[in-house]
């Protein structure tokens, strides 16, 4: 899991680096895939329930599992790329939300609650804690910004599977559910919406809206619950999720 947490943390922050105005999100998924190959892993998302892409690139009111295509990314945009990677049968999965040239305000905040409620789901992720723990971490740091936790979608275990138990929502009070135990892998995975917590889904039946069309954000670690603490296998240098979570 290490070695394909390695090339997702890899992928992504390459693809950021790509990110400018003009730029159409099917070459984002174009690039992912050929990077992911040269690097010896498989892209996880593709074939994965009929998914017919590596990445899922979701802009601005788009929740997840946004399809790439020819729209060209633009000044103002925020974008979330969401990215999994299988190497000799074990998984890893990661997601970032970064802005497009300059965004509004409201767009920079959603983006910095998002990914700190990352980094405060990881604080609570250690040995000896409740599954829910992380869930209020996540529903704490999100609506303490005026901001919404979307409910429809949730955090997983992962491993030989994409998505394994249990599952992780992103709401609910502390200290429910099982004893978190080392050896546990999870992905963790806020997403947060500017407006109401509603989602749709579209007719292609993957890409996830917001109902009311407000702006969306989507932060995912793939962390290991070890004797000596967790560990964040997808972090990258210089990521603020992953830092401030060693503290």
């Amino acid at each position: 899991m290490r070695k394909s947490s390695r090339i997702v943390a890899d992928t992504l922050q390459k693809l950021v680096r790509l990110i400018e105005p003009g730029l159409s999100t099917l070459e984002l998924d174009r690039f992912a895939e050929a990077y992911i190959v040269r690097r010896g892993g498989k892209p996880a998302f593709k074939g994965y329930r009929g998914y017919p892409y590596t990445l899922c690139v979701s802009v601005n009111e788009q929740v997840v599992h946004a399809f790439p295509s020819g729209r060209r990314l633009e000044d103002g945009d925020i974008v979330s790329l969401d990215l999994g990677v299988v190497v000799d049968g074990y998984y890893g999965d990661a997601a970032i939300t970064v802005p497009v040239g300059k965004v509004s305000e409201e767009a920079r905040r959603l983006i910095a609650a998002t990914r700190a409620a990352l980094s405060q789901a990881i604080l609570a992720a250690r040995p000896g804690n409740h599954l829910s723990d992380i869930s209020h971490a996540v529903q704490s740091a999100i609506e303490t910004q005026g901001f919404s936790v979307v409910r429809l979608f949730v955090g997983h275990g992962i491993g030989r599977s994409l998505h394994e138990e249990p599952q992780i929502p992103n709401f609910g009070p502390p200290a429910q559910g099982p004893v978190l135990k080392p050896g546990l892998v999870l992905a963790i995975e806020p997403m947060a919406n500017a407006g109401g917590a509603d989602v749709m889904i579209l007719d292609d039946r993957w890409t996830a809206v917001t109902r009311d069309r407000s702006l969306s954000a989507h932060f995912e670690h793939t962390v290991a619950l070890t004797e000596d603490g967790v560990q964040v296998l997808t972090s990258v240098a210089g990521d603020e999720s992953s830092e401030e979570a060693k503290h």
